[in-house]
């Protein structure tokens, strides 16, 4: 088996000035919520109201990374504080008033291999500065982001950014002694499959992969009926 799988790409966040902010370490999972409002309408006497819809509300992405510095001897807030700048006003977006003093943080997307989120607002950021050098230089961190949907836009909370379809609801961990035809058998019930985790992963020999690399595993295509 000739080969080892590359290595897992790193996520990032990208805003709407052409920035991004690279990740130190990638997240051990998201949470992604999307809530919509109802409203129970009167129904004399039954058990229960007919309920209409009334609006979609923004949907939400939570992540957690850490953010270390140790290896470089280099302060942690030199990462830090790109974080910061994402919920400080910025007199360069658009649509910014000096004279009505209008002004906003970023819009970004979160990116991860072939994955990226929707445009949010960095709604809430917490850093917690968990490891010091002996002069009280912060050499570690962790940083965990509430991302709120920016916009409304007729997608799924992550998506394929070339094609625009669905593509990944699962991050998969590679287990000592996993292969690609193994993992389609646990996660599509068919081993012949592997094809699709292969082409998602950029990977080339499928049956070397090292144990630790994180794989996107991709929803199964839509057979359409001709």
């Amino acid at each position: 088996m000739a080969g080892v799988a590359g290595a897992p790409a790193k996520a990032e966040l990208r805003t709407e000035l052409k920035e991004v902010i690279p990740f130190l370490f990638n997240p051990a999972e998201l949470t992604i919520t999307k809530s919509a409002s109802w409203q129970g309408a009167d129904n004399k006497g039954a058990n229960a109201p007919l309920l209409r819809f009334q609006a979609g509300q923004p949907g939400t992405l939570a992540l957690s990374i850490t953010l270390d510095t140790t290896d470089t001897g280099t302060s942690v807030t030199l990462h830090t504080d790109k974080l910061m700048k994402l919920v400080a006003v910025d007199a360069k977006l658009p649509a910014s008033d000096k004279n009505r003093n209008n002004f906003r943080p970023p819009w970004v997307t979160f990116h991860w291999g072939p994955l990226q989120s929707f445009k949010a607002v960095v709604e809430r950021l917490t850093l917690k500065f968990t490891y010091f050098a002996a002069s009280g230089m912060p050499l570690r961190a962790k940083a965990d982001l509430a991302l709120k949907q920016y916009e409304d836009e007729q997608v799924k909370p992550l998506q394929n950014p070339t094609s625009h379809t669905p593509s990944l609801q699962t991050v998969h961990r590679v287990h000592h002694g996993e292969t690609l035809d193994r993992l389609a058998a646990k996660h599509y019930a068919d081993s012949t499959r592997w094809r699709l985790i292969a082409e998602a992963n950029n990977i080339v020999d499928p049956l070397a992969l090292a144990a630790g690399t994180l794989l996107v595993i991709p929803e199964l295509p839509v057979r359409r009926r001709g």
